[in-house]
């Protein structure tokens, strides 16, 4: 368990890089290209990876349902929206918020797929998210009027 753990922490240091290199190229090329870029990348690492792997055959369509693909568009649509705020929100900012609406999403789809209803703890790990948010928001307010001549 506590390899899947560190794999999952891992894979959060890799997307928080990622979203900060996708930003700054969004910030210079636009944020749809950035996302353009960034899957146009991803298809290049991952086509040869596959295929190595003897994992994709060409000749064999996937069996899972036409709205499967849906996450597709909403990956593309993260990656350019993302590349569009991380520049204008900041690290800290963007990352938080894009939590936040994950931990809410989470929440919601476990209620709708699986019947639990969100615990007090569940709902106060968000609160405590967004609070982040805020608090960051109001700090970084404060120094900047302290800085103002």
């Amino acid at each position: 368990m506590i390899a899947y753990i560190l794999l999952a922490f891992l894979n959060g240091t890799v997307i928080g890089t990622s979203r900060a290199i996708n930003g700054r190229l969004g910030a210079e090329v636009g944020s749809f290209k950035a996302s353009l870029w960034n899957h146009l990348i991803g298809f290049l690492f991952l086509t040869p990876a596959l295929l190595l792997m003897g994992g994709w055959k060409f000749d064999v369509l996937p069996e899972a349902p036409l709205s499967a693909y849906i996450g597709g568009f909403f990956g593309a649509l993260f990656v350019a929206v993302n590349s569009y705020i991380f520049p204008r929100l900041g690290a800290m900012n963007a990352v938080l918020l894009v939590i936040s609406g994950q931990m809410i999403t989470a929440v919601l789809i476990d209620y709708r797929n699986q019947g639990v209803p969100p615990t007090a703890i569940r709902c106060l790990g968000v609160i405590i998210v967004l609070l982040g948010v805020y608090l960051t928001r109001v700090s970084s307010a404060s120094r900047a009027k302290d800085k103002s001549p």
